[in-house]
């Protein structure tokens, strides 16, 4: 079966008004590799249209800027590490690698951007994914060098390695990244109430016209939302699925959730999504705590607990259900409450 790309992780037609009595307004563009809403509750569209239009603006320049494999700042980054040479890199690009340096450590490795070259291995870092398994001999380089973003150095606005094994990749970090940037730009423009949708990362602003803005979690094995929560002001949701990009073979499915450990796609887990309450960043956090929590697999309240991340909902691969109380106690289950259910204390 060739790979397929469900970007939608929650279904946003929870979050559309059940009225017309207040303005609504909802732009889309195709970033990230995936499709973006923007809605923006509570303006005239004279107002609306061009805070969302410059928000759809800033997450394209990212796009571009940051692509893995396509030519940017950091493919150019990739290939001068490869090749044991010192890059300039802008003033932004540095944040970006300090922090992710920083949840690096803090996630104990199982969130790293520098697998990239792993990632390519897998055939990931493609719009079309092969259904075939990496190079024995080459997934054993890698292996033996490990490397993590944590090797990169950062000297002025400058950025080596020694560890020519390293390549940047930031999809699983980006995303998240844009939702506050996202806010940024949205309270510079005066908009006080919006839902932002990249792929089913997800930030609430305000309210949508008095209301919670609810959307729906998706169901990892079966069509429509498994849940639904409501979110409140500066909150943000993401979720990891097995679900997204994955291709299969001899009946075996293999995703693009990789366990750096073993350079290995994760099998024993279908979903994992996180409820980020309101914070600085929250937004890189919602997308960012995902990806180890999901490899971590039983061992996730642990990590969670030292990522400070209280809401959490993990489908494991048989399907059971593994919720924190937090979480259990914000989530409103389509067709009743799974009968294969644990709450975590």
């Amino acid at each position: 079966m060739r790979g397929r790309c469900l970007a939608l992780l929650l279904v946003l037609a929870w979050a559309l008004p059940a009225c017309s009595r207040a303005p609504l307004h909802q732009q889309e563009a195709f970033v990230f590799g995936t499709r973006v809403q923007v809605l923006i509750a509570g303006l005239a569209e004279a107002e609306a249209r061009p805070a969302a239009a410059a928000v759809l603006s800033e997450f394209d320049r990212l796009h571009r800027s940051y692509h893995a494999w396509r030519p940017s700042e950091l493919s150019a980054l990739n290939e001068a590490v490869a090749a044991g040479r010192r890059q300039p890199v802008t003033a932004e690009m540095a944040e970006l690698i300090i922090e992710a340096q920083r949840l690096t450590r803090l996630s104990e490795q199982l969130f790293d951007p520098g697998i990239g070259r792993l990632v390519s291995l897998w055939g990931f870092q493609s719009d079309e994914l092969p259904a075939r398994l990496p190079e024995a001999s080459a997934l054993a380089v890698w292996q033996a060098a490990r490397p993590s973003i944590v090797d990169l150095r950062l000297d002025g606005n400058y950025a080596s390695s020694r560890q020519q094994q390293l390549a940047l990749d930031f999809g699983g970090y980006l995303k998240g990244v844009a939702l506050d940037r996202a806010a940024s730009i949205l309270k510079a423009q005066g908009v006080q109430h919006a839902l932002i949708n990249i792929g089913g990362n997800v930030m609430a602003f305000g309210s949508k016209n008095g209301q919670r803005w609810r959307v729906g979690i998706q169901h990892p094995r079966q069509p429509g939302p498994l849940a639904t929560v409501e979110l409140d002001d500066g909150e943000a949701i993401g979720t990891s699925g097995d679900y997204q990009r994955y291709f299969e073979l001899d009946g075996r499915r293999y995703c693009h959730l990789l366990d750096p450990r073993s350079g290995q796609p994760v099998m024993h887990t279908q979903a994992l999504t996180v409820l980020i309450t309101s914070r600085p960043a929250a937004g890189a956090l919602s997308d960012v705590a995902s990806k180890p929590l999901f490899i971590a697999g039983s061992d996730w309240p642990r990590l969670a607990q030292k990522l400070q991340v209280e809401h959490v909902l993990r489908v494991d691969a048989t399907g059971r259900l593994q919720v924190s109380s937090a979480m259990q106690g914000r989530l409103v289950y389509v067709g009743g409450q799974p009968k294969a259910l644990d709450v975590i204390p």
